[in-house]
């Protein structure tokens, strides 16, 4: 692996994509990962922000909330799987006005410290939302990545994030994914083309 970021430095960041109950809360998730795998990203998100925090890092929480059907709708591919048994099947029933899949998990949020974007609409956390202009006003340029769903939103993340010369970093163990099959995939993805990929403890170490 080619030498890593330098995790100590003033310009490093959180953030962590998607931690939301419409994931990760089993009793109301309209896309859920497996209960044990949300237990398990729960808790290696927990310890990484703990030690972010301790170490004054920023913690920034991107999530997915739209305004409407309409407005989910209007990507073809979603529109194409919608009521299907793709896994993402319920995209249209996601992250509505008023849904209980809108409040982050309370495990990973610590609302006197971390900022938190609630515009995404897309898989890429950077398109039409503030947290180009949050990372960049406050001289942020390393971030560790964590969050769901490793082949899609942390994948397209990672990838805008990296042609937007960032140096990315997602944290293995505080990203899965509802396809499981392709996590280690997209993980391999982005080693080879768009950023590193470390374990929590290797973070948390560097941190």
């Amino acid at each position: 692996m080619s030498v890593l970021p330098d995790l100590a430095a003033g310009d490093v960041a959180v953030v962590t994509i998607d931690l939301h109950r419409g994931h990760l809360d089993p009793a109301v998730a309209t896309m859920p990962l497996p209960a044990d795998v949300c237990r398990r990203v729960l808790a290696a998100n927990a310890e990484l922000l703990a030690a972010a925090r301790n170490r004054g890092i920023p913690v920034v929480h991107v999530m997915t909330a739209y305004n409407g059907i309409k407005e989910i709708a209007s990507n073809p591919w979603w529109a194409a799987v919608a009521d299907t048994d793709a896994t993402r099947g319920n995209v249209l029933r996601h992250q509505l006005p008023g849904s209980p899949g809108l409040e982050l998990m309370p495990e990973i949020l610590d609302e006197t410290y971390d900022l938190v974007v609630r515009t995404k609409k897309r898989y890429d956390c950077f398109h039409a939302t503030e947290l180009d202009h949050l990372l960049r006003s406050r001289g942020l340029r390393t971030l560790l990545v964590t969050g769901v769903n490793t082949n899609s939103c942390v994948l397209a993340t990672t990838v805008s994030g990296n042609v937007k010369d960032y140096a990315m970093v997602v944290v293995d163990g505080a990203v899965d994914t509802m396809d499981p099959q392709l996590h280690e995939s997209a993980l391999a993805l982005i080693r080879q083309a768009f950023g590193w990929v470390i374990t929590v403890k290797e973070a948390v170490t560097a941190l």
